[in-house]
């Protein structure tokens, strides 16, 4: 299937010239490009139209979800017919496996796997292995170790009209492939079996399957609305065949399990032994018992918590090969034959290099004190030049492209914008008053209906500054990294419907947000010279200023830094070439106002109010009072699973100090 770009739009300004030069460099073999293009210039409109002159996959990679989160929606309009997702981390909550020596702490892993990520993850996977019109945006995550491709592709279960089917049977094959079976609560990764047919919830699909049977046979093939039972219209699927992939990207094989346990074996033998030596007897001990446990687990339902530590001796990879990342995907489906967009690249080919090193470490203190086996440290992130090596076509995007990809690259310069919107005007204003005159600036701007952004050096600022210009009456917002990943983009959604008028943050707020009713951006303490006051800093930082005509900057700052001067300069050179283009052209600058987009996951309201009734029986107050040391486990396993669940509604309502009572709640329950 070929890729169907739509959009009332063309290509316009200098997006044909880019699009032709970056065309140009692939079809020569260029490795490397660089597309240099300023805000509100259409880079992902460059990139879209990229992906279906070539007709290629792409996989699309942001340093942050929220960015990720917004190209997504951004793509999924573009190509509603072709397969677009998304692929980053799936936790709410995330507290790695740890040990600290000096207090003699271990922490375990703990998780709050968010349903609706870890099933777009999975469709990410399963799309890659199964169509050729794919689009994947995704955050840095794609460079972590998610399992052979050949290994899960191969795991699958044909269901098809005709063939002969026993329910005992497919419930064997499903729960190797770990579905678990439910005749209570249908869920993700779930099958039943309901008299003459069975149900399977795909893990990576918003509809189930409903496989009829009759006379051995299997009759009919389904997809319904796994709530309701009703059935739907789903474009492009089969009812007459259907491929059903595993409910999670590890799996033990049981067919090389037998090989895999052998060397694990070997390797505990040498690793406890290799301890003791060391006049490590409690740590040698606490190996043996650890593995010995997780192959009884992986033994008797084919996974464990922590699978992916043992993963290379399922992968069949030596210490030290590079782990099997999303990136692995592409390459055995596709060869050659994608693309790798790199969005905001001053910020994630940073990143991506960093992320290597941070996880040795923790790792490698683990292994030290018996917590883990040296195969530990193979379940990781690509190494940058591991990454580097896999893709053969890599597209840097960025306004302000760092000294790295610019020497290595063709650079395709996007400077003009489509609606004629030049570069914002700086005015340097002096710190020592900059709170009283922010207020007045954005009282002006929020009686013409138009917004204002504020970013401040740290999140305690962001968080008091919102609470100062709230007790001022201005309806202000902050967002920052504590808030989770699909509630920012609701942040930014709730700004657009006008329902505040300033959005206060640190760093979040820099690249690749379109909002198009910000009129001004202001920049407290401009003249702090660091990373987040640096050039590149402030030049993405003005440019959420270039979405509309009335864009202004204000940077508060009691002298010129160097950044400062650097930042105007660039600016100034980018506003002459815009200036001088339209007035060639004829053109008249607009805003362009573009509808707020549908949310990447919608609540009914109905899920509320039940939510509501339920909550009428449940005081937060009590917890103060209850009592862990009389409870039973199995009460308390009750009162965990329940309190998660009212954690989990608190956090989607934006309830943060209640969602965090309930998690240090469940902890000492826990």
């Amino acid at each position: 299937m070929s890729f169907d770009l739509q959009s009332q739009f063309v290509p316009t300004g200098d997006q044909p010239h880019a699009i032709a030069k970056l065309m140009r460099g692939i079809s020569m073999g260029m490795k490397n490009q660089v597309l240099l293009g300023v805000t509100g210039s259409g880079k992902t409109f460059t990139m879209a139209n990229l992906i279906q002159n070539l007709n290629m996959p792409a996989l699309i990679i942001s340093h942050n979800k929220t960015l990720a989160g917004q190209l997504y929606q951004e793509f999924r309009d573009f190509f509603p017919q072709n397969a677009v997702s998304y692929f980053v981390s799936y936790y709410d909550y995330y507290q790695p496996e740890a040990y600290m020596p000096s207090t003699d702490t271990y922490i375990e892993k703990e998780a709050d796997i968010n349903e609706f990520i870890d099933k777009l993850r999975l469709q990410s996977s399963t799309n890659i292995l199964t169509r050729k019109d794919v689009i994947v945006v995704a955050s840095v995550s794609c460079i972590y170790n998610i399992g052979s491709p050949a290994e899960y592709g191969k795991h699958m279960v044909q269901i098809k009209v005709g063939d002969i089917v026993d329910w005992k049977n497919l419930s064997v094959r499903l729960t190797e492939l770990l579905y678990e079976r439910s005749e209570f609560e249908f869920n993700r990764g779930t099958f039943r079996v309901r008299g003459n047919h069975m149900d399977i919830h795909l893990p990576y699909k918003d509809y189930a399957l409903r496989v009829i049977e009759e006379s051995g046979r299997i009759q009919k093939i389904e997809h319904i609305d796994p709530l309701t039972g009703q059935d739907v219209e789903v474009a492009g699927s089969s009812t007459e065949e259907e491929t059903v992939y595993p409910a999670k990207l590890y799996l033990s094989d049981p067919t090389v399990f037998k090989k895999a346990e052998a060397q694990i074996r070997s390797d505990l033998e040498k690793e406890y032994l290799g301890l003791k030596k060391q006049g490590k007897p409690l740590e040698a001990q606490r190996l043996l018992r650890k593995v010995n446990y997780d192959l009884e687990m992986m033994q008797e339902v084919g996974y464990v918590n922590g699978i992916e530590n043992y993963s290379r001796y399922f992968d069949g990879r030596a210490h030290g090969d590079p782990p099997y990342s999303l990136l692995d995907y592409f390459k055995k489906s596709y060869g050659d034959d994608f693309l790798v967009f790199i969005d905001e690249s001053h910020m994630t080919v940073p990143q991506i290099r960093g992320m290597y090193n941070g996880d040795r470490s923790r790792k490698k203190t683990l292994i030290d004190f018996g917590f883990r086996l040296n195969s530990a440290l193979d379940n990781r992130p690509l190494q940058f030049d591991e990454f580097y090596k896999i893709p053969s076509k890599i597209i840097y995007v960025s306004a302000t492209p760092n000294d790295w990809e610019m020497e290595r690259s063709g650079i395709v310069e996007q400077l003009i914008r489509p609606t004629g919107i030049v570069d914002p005007e700086i005015e340097i204003r002096r710190a020592t008053t900059e709170i009283p005159d922010l207020v007045k600036e954005i009282e002006i701007r929020a009686k013409k209906g138009e917004k204002t952004l504020v970013t401040t050096l740290t999140k305690k600022t962001a968080e008091d500054l919102t609470e100062y210009l709230t007790d001022k009456k201005v309806r202000a917002a902050y967002l920052h990294s504590d808030i989770h990943t699909l509630e920012r983009s609701d942040v930014l959604d709730n700004l657009r419907k006008n329902e505040f008028d300033a959005l206060i943050g640190v760093n979040l707020l820099r690249e690749g947000l379109d909002l198009p009713e910000v009129t001004l951006v202001a920049i407290l303490d401009a003249d702090k010279e660091g990373f987040l006051r640096s050039e590149t800093a402030l030049v993405q930082t003005m440019g959420r200023a270039a979405r509309n005509i009335g864009g202004k900057v204000i940077l508060y700052a009691d002298r010129k830094t160097k950044s400062i001067e650097a930042a105007v300069l660039e600016i100034d050179r980018r506003r002459e070439q815009q200036i001088a283009y339209n007035k060639k052209h004829n053109i008249d600058p607009k805003t362009i106002y573009k509808p707020v987009r549908e949310k990447i996951v919608d609540k009914p309201e109905e899920d509320f109010m039940a939510f509501d009734k339920l909550r009428s029986n449940f005081d937060i107050i009590a917890l103060e009072k209850l009592d862990i040391e009389s409870m039973t486990p199995y009460d308390k396993k009750k009162m965990v699973k329940k309190l998660s669940r009212e954690m989990k509604q608190y956090a989607d309502e934006m309830n943060f100090e209640a969602a965090i009572l309930l998690r240090n709640k469940i902890r000492e329950l826990k």
